[in-house]
């Protein structure tokens, strides 16, 4: 039975009285839906997150929204540099009238094509700019949640990226922003992959934040339950991001759970773990992702986990890993790269990913020609990482290559 053919046996579920409703500006809620069962506690904030969320960053419609409100989603999280997002995100809340019942997270970027976010250098009117610009593309008073967002995406020290975590600016701006009612918590968001357990174990040890956001997934991330804990013990929220390790087309087989409910549960078994925001494009992936929330984690799970790594380990960069960063003599940004490869080939976000690559700054250009790829040697997880970036390359560039 494949992913998509699972959707026609979900069981009915009713929605619970704590879910917000839509009256008329959706359609209403009908038997056999799948609905949010598990909200969760974020942290020390008044935030009680449904334990699937939305991901818009793939928003293809208002409706989209409604609809997920309608069946119990209540935490939505976007971005300016996400496309049209915002504004479709603006069209739903023309119709939503219960501002109250849901959150709106989004980031400190500007409205150009991703990555987009604001820098060191940029002034406290910068910041306050970029969140009222998102308040009015999405007919807002107020957001639940801003990011500092992509902490260790860029080739930079640990030393440059605690600046950014830590700039005065942004806090005294952010401190403006909360003064005036249009933001209740800061956040940090990061998917690495340059020292991510470090710049996290710096934002939740600086005091600063109230929420980090985090790839995790049950691929490889080694010390980054120490964080959650440390996280947790200090009231921080947390939210998990990234969780189905590439998001590769996995069947389902006799006796093994769905793939992407067994990657969800999985992440959900952890108990610092609020919720994870997954990017939802279309109705079947609203079904099919609500089928488990508030479910356990079971033995069938994990088969069907050891079946995706079988099939795909040697083939998915662990998002956060950084094991190749500095191995390449050229500078090649090697993770970044085969990021926005999965981003092309298993998000269907070409464009985007398409757009991301045309602005770094050292492109797999050079290794068409390169005779000793270190890069391969320093993959711990055996992928053909030279070979990998060969293919990115001529994927992702806008000319034609050989």
């Amino acid at each position: 039975m494949k992913r998509r053919e699972f959707l026609q046996s979900s069981m009915a579920m009713a929605a619970g009285a704590a879910l917000p409703t839509l009256g008329a500006a959706a359609e209403p809620a009908s038997v056999g839906k799948p609905v949010v069962k598990s909200y969760r506690q974020l942290g020390k904030t008044a935030i009680t997150m449904s334990d699937i969320s939305f991901g818009a960053g793939k928003l293809a419609s208002a409706s989209m929204i409604l609809r997920a409100i309608d069946q119990g989603v209540n935490y939505f999280d976007t971005a300016p540099d996400y496309g049209s997002s915002e504004a479709l995100i603006g069209e739903a809340m023309t119709k939503f009238k219960q501002r109250d019942k849901i959150y709106i997270a989004s980031k400190y970027c500007e409205a150009i094509p991703y990555p987009a976010h604001l820098a060191i250098g940029k002034s406290k009117a910068d910041y306050i700019a970029a969140v009222d610009a998102s308040l009015k593309r999405m007919n807002l008073d107020y957001l639940d949640v801003v990011f500092v967002h992509a902490i260790g995406e860029k080739s930079a020290s640990v030393e440059q990226e605690q600046q950014r975590l830590l700039d005065a600016t942004m806090l005294e701006a952010t401190e403006a922003l909360k003064k005036a009612g249009k933001v209740r918590y800061l956040a940090v968001s990061s998917h690495g992959p340059n020292n991510l357990e470090p710049l996290l174990t710096t934002a939740v040890a600086s005091g600063h934040y109230d929420i980090i956001m985090t790839a995790f997934n049950f691929m490889k991330f080694p010390q980054l339950p120490e964080v959650l804990k440390m996280a947790a013990a200090r009231g921080v929220g947390i939210i998990a991001m990234k969780t189905l390790a590439g998001a590769k087309e996995s069947q389902v087989e006799a006796g093994a759970a769905v793939f992407e409910h067994a990657a969800f549960r999985w992440v959900l078994k952890h108990p610092q773990i609020a919720g994870l925001v997954v990017t939802i494009k279309t109705v079947d992936d609203l079904n099919l992702y609500l089928q488990a929330s508030g479910s356990s984690f079971a033995a069938a799970d994990q088969q069907a986990l050891d079946l995706y790594a079988a099939r795909h380990g040697q083939n998915y960069c662990r998002t956060g890993c950084g094991d190749c960063m500095g191995s390449c003599p050229q500078g090649v940004d090697i993770a970044n790269i085969l990021r926005y490869q999965m981003y092309f080939e298993d998000y269907g976000d070409e464009k985007r990913a398409m757009q991301s690559y045309a602005a770094l700054s050292h492109s797999a250009s050079p290794c068409a020609s390169c005779q000793q790829p270190s890069c391969t040697a320093a993959c711990s997880h055996g992928l053909p990482v030279a070979n990998k970036l060969q293919a990115a390359h001529r994927t992702l560039s806008f000319t034609m290559v050989a």
